[in-house]
């Protein structure tokens, strides 16, 4: 696996294009980048909203959340999951992370997906939920995603 190149448009990977295994998983494994996809692999549908993700991380900003979430997805990690305008109900969340199957592969590859299972079950006993993400994690997602 470590022949392969993964391309990240990530300046902070370095200024090549291709970024080497190594490099990636140094990348993911950041604290709050790593506690991101943390999130989405421990969500119900393993496709929460920024809401969800901002909840999950209360000590950091809006705007952190969001810029490593650009991150993973430009990096190939991570992508974004809309619903359809005609399933789209307002005051809802629409848009919805998930990882992408390279994303999974690449994880998996790096033994990054051993606590799958135990993330889950962690998230299930997470006490005093705000109504608002109860609300938003039983709306409709994308089909297929």
């Amino acid at each position: 696996m470590d022949s392969v190149e993964y391309t990240a448009m990530d300046d902070s990977l370095g200024d090549s294009p291709k970024t080497t295994p190594r490099e990636l998983v140094h990348f993911v494994t950041q604290q709050t980048r790593f506690a991101l996809i943390n999130n989405v692999l421990q969500h119900p549908k393993q496709l929460p909203s920024m809401y969800e993700l901002e909840e999950l991380n209360p000590s950091v900003s809006e705007a952190t959340v969001y810029k490593h979430m650009q991150k993973l997805i430009d990096a190939g990690i991570v992508r974004e999951v809309a619903l359809d305008d005609d399933q789209r109900r307002q005051g809802y969340p629409w848009k919805f992370y998930s990882l992408t199957e390279e994303g999974r592969e690449f994880l998996d590859a790096h033994n990054l997906l051993a606590a799958e299972e135990t993330l889950q079950q962690i998230y299930d006993t997470i006490a005093n939920k705000p109504e608002k993400m109860i609300k938003y994690e039983n709306v409709p997602r994308p089909d297929g995603a």
